[in-house]
């Protein structure tokens, strides 16, 4: 048989490709970087132990037992990473099927589709563990540095879980495809990846909020309802958390079930993505909203044209729908929280502030980079008949509105609690916006919009200093609506941070 044939040629094929992938995102194709980036993750990785150290060390000095409350803090805990597990294996695995790069020739070759998809399916399942496991290494590291190594079995109940996940999303597409087809499944799948990733937090924000006033899950957790309703200490239920806790037993049995199933659910369906994935390929990467009878042409001037243009592009951007749709859902329990309290004499508008400008800032740098990195015909727009500024000032505003269209009910409802903290916050959105479309200007590169999940493929200096800038903007609207002076310091952290982003921006 061809050596490329076989399942190990494969396996040597997407891990290469991973690796260049990897490589690329983090060091932006710039290879004097690599140094800077590197270090710059060192110190980011120290920071992150530091702040899981402060958080844990009251909670594991004197050890943690297997307790009704600890299982269930646990148990949730694992839960919510399950979740999000979940929605990116959704995600990676839809977008296999509409995967181009190699897939066309791969597929035309002789070499076996089941093969292929077989590795790539397992590939969606190590990254995801990879991912969680990067994410949740601080907090596991600190666990077993305070109260032994027994806490770190919580990397392989992560790789389970990840396995479990990964198989439950295949089953998953494969249904989609076979009930509403190629040309909705991409879209219909974008959502629930949304949904389940953000369900659980959101509902455990929701019941603190109906029950304790507050935005604290751990307060709902840590309840005596929560544990008066939980299954009693010997139930299945808490096998998971009890893994985490060190049983070799459970640990196993949770393994076991999930390497298991992953390989049930790849000998079963690995054969059929080769079919889906033609199908696919057939679909445009945006398609009629209706189909049917088309609006006559209206007229334009050249700015209102190319805000229109942008405006419909972010409308029926299919990738674009669970970026936008799981920070508008994140929006949920702050506006719950806003009416819950509307009237009351509580400072309801100096917890929403930050949360708020958090939320915005984060939106607008997606809206930025889809407008400006994201334009997939850049030629053409380079040919209108404006100049350049001309046309980077109408991108700006087609964001800008569509940020204020998703606050102003926000900022409505906020003033009737205080107008100081929604004119705060107001302004807070609107800088925090404004420097996030900034630092996308700068660091913008040539992309697709389909690569709105690595928007940030360039350079990961620009991921820090969005994240930084409105983190710091948060900072200063929360201490701002409520009347301390201590918004200065932030303020000014956020303009350092926004002349460090722009001193060190590429230029060209």
């Amino acid at each position: 048989m061809n050596a490329t044939a076989t399942l190990s040629w494969f396996a040597r094929h997407e891990l290469t490709l991973a690796w260049r992938d990897w490589a690329q995102m983090m060091a932006g194709g710039r290879t004097k970087r690599e140094r800077a980036v590197t270090i710059g993750a060192l110190v980011f990785v120290a920071l992150l132990h530091w702040l899981a150290y402060a958080i844990l060390a009251p909670v594991l000095h004197a050890g943690a037992a297997a307790s009704k409350q600890a299982l269930v803090i646990l148990t949730a805990t694992l839960m919510m990473t399950f979740s999000m597990m979940m929605s990116q294996a959704i995600e990676q695995v839809t977008r296999a099927f509409y995967a181009r790069s190699d897939l066309d020739l791969i597929l035309s070759s002789p070499a076996s589709s089941k093969h292929l998809f077989s590795v790539r399916i397992a590939s969606i399942a190590i990254a995801g563990a990879m991912m969680s496991s990067l994410l949740a290494a601080p907090f596991i590291n600190t666990a077993a540095f305070l109260d032994g190594p027994h806490w770190l079995s919580a990397y392989t109940i992560i790789a389970a879980m990840s396995l479990i996940a990964t198989g439950a999303s295949v089953i998953g597409a494969i249904a989609l495809f076979k009930s509403v087809g190629p040309k909705r499944t991409r879209l219909i799948a974008q959502i629930i990846a949304a949904v389940v990733g953000a369900a659980l937090l959101i509902g455990l924000q929701v019941a603190a909020i109906m029950l304790y006033g507050n935005l604290s899950r751990f307060d709902v957790l840590t309840s005596s309802s929560i544990a008066a309703a939980a299954p009693n200490d010997a139930s299945l239920f808490w096998l998971p958390a009890r893994a985490v806790l060190g049983d070799a037993v459970a640990m196993i049995a949770i393994v076991v079930a999930g390497a298991g199933f992953l390989a049930a659910v790849i000998a079963h369906y690995a054969a059929q993505f080769g079919a889906h994935a033609v199908a696919a390929a057939s679909v445009s990467e945006f398609s009629d909203a209706k189909g049917g009878a088309r609006r006559p042409f209206r007229p334009m001037i050249a700015t209102q044209a190319l805000r229109a243009k942008e405006w419909a592009l972010l409308k029926r951007d299919p990738w674009l729908a669970s970026q936008t749709l799981m920070q508008i859902l994140y929006l949920v329990p702050p506006a719950l929280l806003l009416w819950r309290d509307m009237g009351s004499e509580t400072h309801v508008h100096v917890i929403l502030a930050p949360v708020l400008v958090m939320a915005f800032g984060q939106l607008a740098g997606g809206l930025a980079w889809l407008a400006t990195s994201g334009e997939d015909a850049p030629d053409l727009v380079a040919t209108a008949p404006l100049q350049r500024r001309a046309i980077t000032r109408a991108k700006n505003e087609a964001v800008l509105l569509a940020i204020s269209v998703v606050a102003a009910p926000l900022i409505l409802a906020l003033a009737f609690a205080s107008l100081w903290g929604a004119a705060a916050t107001a302004i807070g959105i609107a800088v925090a916006a404004t420097s996030a479309i900034a630092i996308q200007l700068w660091f913008r590169v040539a992309a697709t919009r389909n690569q709105f999940r690595r928007r940030q493929t360039a350079s990961k200096t620009s991921t820090f200093a969005e994240a930084f800038s409105s983190i710091f903007w948060a900072g200063a609207t929360g201490f701002a609506a409520a009347g301390s002076l201590f918004a200065l310091p932030f303020a000014v952290l956020a303009l350092v941070t926004l002349a460090i982003a722009y001193f060190i921006s590429p230029r060209g």
